[in-house]
C-alpha cells in the first residue's frame, strides 16, 4: 500500500511537537488519512486520550481537535452545552448511568419461567419463584475471555500483575493465575455473597458438570486471622508510603513556587 506522509509543527502544542498525517494512495482505503503526534523526544501518540494522559495538566486539551491539530473553542462550547443539558435532565428526575457491571454474554433462557395468572377470583393465590425470576443464566467458564488482558500506565508500559497466595489454586480447563485473578476480582465486584471457591470436590474431576458458577474458578480456601493481619500490615505500609510521597510532592511544589516568585522579583 502506497502512503504519503506529511509532518508539520503543531502550533497548538508546546514547542517541538509535530503532527504527522498519513494519506493512503492505493487500496480499498485510498484517500483516507490517519493523524499521529510526536513529542520532542520522538514518542508517538495515536489518540487524544493518550495525548491527554501524557501531557496531564500542563496543556488544556478540552477544545483541541486531534485531526486538525487546532484549538476549536466552538467544540468546547458544544461540550459545555451538552454537560449543562445532562445536568438539567438529572435535576428534573433523570438518572445517571452508574452501572459498573462487567460485560457478560447472556444465553437465551431455555428454562421454565414462572407465570403470573391475573384473576378477580378472591380464592386464587399466585406463587412465584423469586430466585428463578431474578437469576440469569451465565455462560460456563466465561472468565476465560479475560485471558490476556493487561493494565498499562500512561507510558503504555504493562503493569506487573499481583502474586496470588499459595492457597489459591485454579479449577477448570486452561486455568492460569491471570484468569484466576480476574475471576476473583470479578466475583468481588459483581457479587455481595462471600467468596469461598468451589466447595464440591467433584468440581475438580469434572468442572463442566459440578461447577458452581456463582463462585470463581478456584478450589475452596479459608481466610485465617493471620492472613487478615498480614493484609492489614500491607495496607498500613502502603498508606504510609503514599503519605510520604504526598508530603514530598507538596514540599517540592512549595519550593518550586518560591523559586518562581523569587525569579519574578529579581527580573
Amino acid at each position: 500500500m502506497v502512503m504519503e506522509r506529511k509532518r508539520t509543527e503543531c502550533a497548538a502544542l508546546p514547542p517541538g511537537w509535530k503532527k504527522e498525517e498519513v494519506i493512503r494512495k492505493s487500496g480499498l482505503s485510498a484517500g483516507k488519512s490517519d493523524v499521529y503526534y510526536y513529542s520532542p523526544s520522538g514518542k508517538k501518540f495515536r489518540s487524544k486520550p493518550q495525548l491527554s494522559r501524557y501531557l496531564g495538566n500542563s496543556v488544556d486539551l478540552a477544545c483541541f481537535d486531534f485531526r486538525t491539530g487546532k484549538m476549536m473553542p466552538g467544540k468546547l462550547q458544544k461540550n459545555k452545552q451538552r454537560l449543562r443539558h445532562d445536568a438539567l435532565s438529572i435535576s428534573k428526575g433523570g438518572k445517571m448511568d452508574l452501572n459498573t457491571t462487567l460485560p457478560i454474554r447472556q444465553t437465551a433462557s431455555i428454562f421454565k419461567q414462572p407465570i403470573t395468572k391475573v384473576t378477580t377470583h378472591p380464592g386464587n393465590k399466585v406463587k412465584t419463584d423469586l430466585q428463578r425470576a431474578t437469576e440469569q443464566p451465565r455462560q460456563l467458564f466465561w472468565e476465560r475471555r479475560l485471558k490476556g488482558l493487561r493494565s498499562s500506565d500512561v507510558t503504555e508500559e504493562v503493569l506487573r500483575t499481583m502474586d496470588l497466595p499459595k492457597g489459591l489454586q485454579s479449577v477448570g480447563p486452561d486455568s492460569s493465575d491471570d484468569i484466576l485473578l480476574s475471576a476473583i476480582a470479578s466475583a468481588l465486584h459483581m457479587s455481595s455473597s462471600p467468596i469461598t471457591g468451589q466447595m464440591s470436590v467433584a468440581a475438580e474431576k469434572n468442572p463442566a458438570i459440578w461447577l458452581n458458577t456463582s463462585q470463581p474458578l478456584c478450589r475452596a480456601f479459608t481466610v485465617t486471622d493471620e492472613h487478615i493481619r498480614e493484609q492489614e500490615l500491607k495496607v498500613h505500609q502502603a498508606r504510609r508510603s503514599l503519605e510520604e510521597a504526598l508530603m514530598a510532592d507538596g514540599l517540592a511544589r512549595v519550593a518550586e513556587n518560591g523559586r518562581e516568585l523569587l525569579e519574578g522579583k529579581t527580573a
